[in-house]
């Protein structure tokens, strides 16, 4: 549960559980609570009685990894742990502050989330080996689905079906070369010496890494581009900034800080050439003439979409949208990019609606869209037949948390707990006081 973290240094070491040979101390517990309240997270119940037992209930999980040799590797534990420290530095605003908030300096920090987020991983490793073998048959979810009340049954949200096709503007010459430019200015005043690298990208960058001075955190190769790991691989004086790297996101200039065995950390600024308005206008007539031929009859919207659609995704599926969540041609309203979910709002079933700026999630650019509602489902209660993939997706999380839950119970009979006195005065979901 949450982040090991403290913003206080003098807490008495004041033991509060025992599970097993390990002890479970009041710090342990506070810490835990104030990153709670740092998440805003709800707590159900009195924190000081279900954090204890969370921590318990975490250490049989643990106890049982060491019995299975269960390891997490490093570089998935570092990836977590670098995300959530630029998930702090953009919150509170910059490392200082994250050091003030939490009264200890980075390296600490983060050295305590690593064994958390070690944690954390292990231990999901462990329910996952022990319910590997949740299948659900039809049967069942159907047995499953009888079972509900009526009146108990999940609401749906609306759903949507969308075909798309898309426009992606040429960026002028003109303005790469425009950013080019003031990239290679910012590299030469940081080689000089007459700027820091930090403050230009917390100036300039248009990444959201600029609130950290563009700092990224270790990365492995693959978690880059190719294009910005083969160019930050190779720089090694972290006072020299790299060469002008072009990726699907933009130009980059990019400064070294340190080389951790195959992980880098390196500090960044991003700018985006822009799509003019005289090509986005132009991309808006070719679409509305589109539309045109297709309302006329001249040929279908899954046609055009084939032969025309720019965008990658969708353009071999005759324009056919996917959700990349659920891997399904299913979209909840929410689910929808902004630009995208206004427009199909409006349309009618079997509608084609007008052009429309929007931003391609793969690189953040300006393009020209228009989009074809297939099909709509209201909201309602869950249905058999609509809905099974979600109604077997409940049966299965059902079944998971029955079976983890039956294996705690098992375990705690073959754990010695103790209680201190002051933290023994709680309804716990488990029956602790009988250890």
């Amino acid at each position: 549960m949450g982040y090991l973290m403290t913003a206080q240094n003098n807490i008495a070491e004041e033991v509060a559980w025992i599970v097993g040979d390990e002890a479970i101390y009041k710090s342990d517990i506070e810490e835990q609570y104030q990153q709670l309240q740092y998440e805003r997270t709800p707590i159900d119940g009195n924190p000081y009685c279900v954090i204890p037992e969370q921590i318990a209930i975490d250490k049989l999980f643990l106890h049982q990894a060491k019995i299975d040799t269960i390891e997490v590797p490093n570089s998935t534990v570092q990836q977590s742990v670098d995300a959530r420290i630029n998930y702090f530095i953009a919150n509170l605003g910059s490392k200082e502050k994250v050091e003030e908030y939490f009264r200890k300096p980075i390296p600490e920090i983060r050295e305590q989330l690593m064994n958390t987020v070690r944690d954390q991983y292990t231990i999901q490793q462990v329910q996952s080996s022990l319910t590997k073998n949740v299948k659900a048959t039809p049967s069942d979810v159907r047995k499953f689905y009888n079972s509900i009340p009526k009146d108990s049954l999940p609401l749906i949200q609306k759903q949507v079906e969308v075909e798309i096709i898309t426009i992606n503007p040429i960026i002028p010459q003109q303005e790469i070369d425009e950013v080019k430019s003031r990239l290679r200015d910012y590299a030469q005043r940081v080689n000089n010496g007459e700027s820091d690298f930090s403050t230009l990208a917390l100036l300039y960058s248009e990444d959201g890494s600029a609130m950290s001075g563009g700092e990224i955190g270790f990365k492995s190769r693959n978690d880059l581009v190719p294009e910005y790991a083969n160019v930050a691989f190779n720089l090694n004086d972290p006072k020299k900034v790299s060469k002008i790297v072009e990726t699907e996101f933009g130009y980059h200039i990019i400064q070294l800080i340190e080389k951790r065995g195959d992980r880098i950390n390196t500090r960044h600024i991003l700018l985006k050439p822009k799509v003019n308005q005289k090509d986005l206008d132009s991309a808006v007539v070719k679409l509305d003439s589109l539309r045109k031929d297709i309302l006329a009859n001249k040929y279908t919207f899954e046609q055009a979409a084939l032969y025309v659609s720019q965008d990658k995704d969708s353009r071999n599926n005759k324009g056919l949208m996917m959700n990349p969540q659920t891997h399904t041609t299913l979209f909840e309203m929410a689910d929808l990019p902004d630009e995208i979910g206004k427009v199909v709002d409006k349309l009618q079933v079997g509608e084609i609606s007008e052009p429309f700026i929007a931003i391609n999630k793969s690189n953040n650019r300006q393009q020209v869209a228009m989009v074809k509602l297939v099909r709509r489902i209201e909201a309602h209660k869950a249905d058999l037949a609509e809905d099974f993939q979600v109604l077997k997706d409940m049966y299965e999380n059902k079944r998971k948390a029955e079976i983890i839950d039956e294996w705690v119970k098992e375990k705690q009979k073959k754990t010695y707990v103790h209680i201190s006195e002051g933290w023994r005065n709680c309804e716990f979901k488990y029956n602790w006081r009988k250890q």
